[in-house]
């Protein structure tokens, strides 16, 4: 029997490291895409199975490279997880052009380019998923957020013309928005006083990121909203 393979690009603590874990308990061997080895890893302890590649989203010829060796010694991607993304919090008067240039790289190049090595693979299957993780930014500029605002807004429209485009041959493209603070001590540090259910918790939503993997074709999401009980929107 073939073992089904998750490719997670922009492996890291928090979401990255929970979505390792929940599909390698699903029966995947998992393939972990970030820019620095040794958080890749520490991933690996936490994610029986998981093996790490060092390549920058951005870079086509090391992602390919990356993408290459996965096939190799894991087999070929039924499940890509796009999970690269930045932090461009900053307003009008503080980002550069190479501040917007960078952002779109990372969120729209990359995603496009991470789409290009795994859909052949998936389109001689028939079948295969593309989950991207995105952010109510995708929906809403806010002032101070402008880099990160519209680079979000043209991934989500890159992975709504890849659903529509892909999806009747067979390929599930879904878009996950994620309103809230992720549960990570960096993020606990930045919110000291907040209350434990203020944080969105990386398990819960890579257990929403598994159920959409696992789909029928006949009910299939594109957009996933996600956020804690309490979240205001």
């Amino acid at each position: 029997m073939t073992v089904p393979v998750c490719v997670i690009v922009g492996a890291g603590p928090g979401n990255g490291g929970a979505f390792a874990q929940r599909f390698s308990r699903g029966g995947y061997r998992v393939g972990l895409i970030g820019r620095r080895a040794d958080p890749l890893s520490q991933l690996e302890y936490r994610a029986p199975g998981a093996r790490s590649y060092v390549a920058d989203a951005t870079d086509a010829e090391a992602l390919s490279a990356a993408f290459e060796r996965i096939r190799e010694e894991l087999g070929p991607p039924s499940v890509l997880i796009y999970n690269a993304s930045t932090r461009d919090f900053a307003g009008f008067d503080q980002t550069t052009p190479e501040d917007l240039e960078s952002a779109w790289r990372v969120n729209t190049l990359g995603c496009l380019l991470a789409a290009r090595e795994v859909v052949p693979d998936m389109r001689r299957e028939g079948q295969g998923t593309l989950i991207v993780i995105g952010a109510t930014a995708s929906l809403k500029g806010a002032a101070g957020f402008l880099a990160f605002c519209s680079a979000k807004a043209a991934q989500r429209s890159l992975a709504q013309s890849l659903a529509r485009e892909l999806g009747s041959e067979g390929l599930h493209v879904a878009y996950v928005i994620i309103d809230a603070v992720i549960d990570m001590p960096a993020s606990r540090a930045m919110f000291p006083d907040r209350r434990d259910d203020f944080f969105a918790k990386p398990e819960a939503i890579a257990e929403s990121v598994y159920f959409l993997s696992q789909q029928p074709r006949s009910a299939w999401t594109f957009e996933l909203d996600l956020r804690p009980f309490g979240e205001r929107w």
